[in-house]
């Protein structure tokens, strides 16, 4: 199983702006990514439907730990017809997943510098952030991930990006699943009964 090691970082527009400017300017341009993500949030994993909505691709993820739980992310993907996602979607739920799931639009661009794929990004839920992240092989070594996490960091540094910390990480990943759940519950005090 491939393991990426991620850190991530959010940011005002301003930032975003001198970011990718540059990224544009030192970094190699690997192109928009924009995507519809279904994704399921469980206690210990996080499950995702992805509609690559600039590639024209999807696929089915699947991370063995989740945000604010530690930056390496053992990760099976499986590629799907994007025809198939709402099909994929209607599984995860009738599965009893439903009450876990979030639906968000990720307006992307991905940039690589200095060995780090960076994914500059907008979400409604996070704002402008980024992704940073180096991808391991299967069952990298313990000196392998925090190689890869020096790297982040000291890529991050010199862009002059702030990466958020784990507990910063857990904070902002519970308040955003707490909101959600009182979003869905509010939905469903207003819905109409039959």
């Amino acid at each position: 199983m491939a393991v990426e090691i991620e850190m991530r970082a959010r940011f005002d527009k301003d930032a975003h702006d001198q970011l990718v400017s540059r990224l544009e300017r030192d970094g190699e341009d690997l192109g928009c990514d924009d995507k519809r993500i279904y994704f399921y949030v469980l206690p210990d994993k996080l499950l995702k439907v992805t509609d690559n909505t600039a590639a024209g691709s999807a696929k089915i993820t699947l991370k063995t730990s989740k945000i604010g739980q530690g930056a390496a992310f053992p990760e099976t993907e499986i590629a799907i017809a994007r025809e198939d996602v709402p099909a994929a979607v209607r599984v995860f739920n009738a599965l009893g997943f439903e009450a876990e799931m979030h639906e968000a639009f990720n307006q992307r661009h991905n940039f690589r510098f200095r060995g780090v794929e960076i994914a500059v990004k907008w979400s409604e839920a996070w704002g402008h952030h980024a992704e940073f992240e180096v991808l391991l092989d299967d069952t990298p070594s313990v000196a392998a991930q925090e190689e890869a996490g020096a790297r982040i960091r000291t890529v991050a540094e010199e862009l002059g990006v702030a990466l958020m910390s784990e507990q910063e990480l857990a904070d902002f990943t519970a308040a955003f699943e707490a909101a959600e759940r009182d979003l869905k519950a509010s939905a469903a005090q207003v819905a109409p009964t039959s």
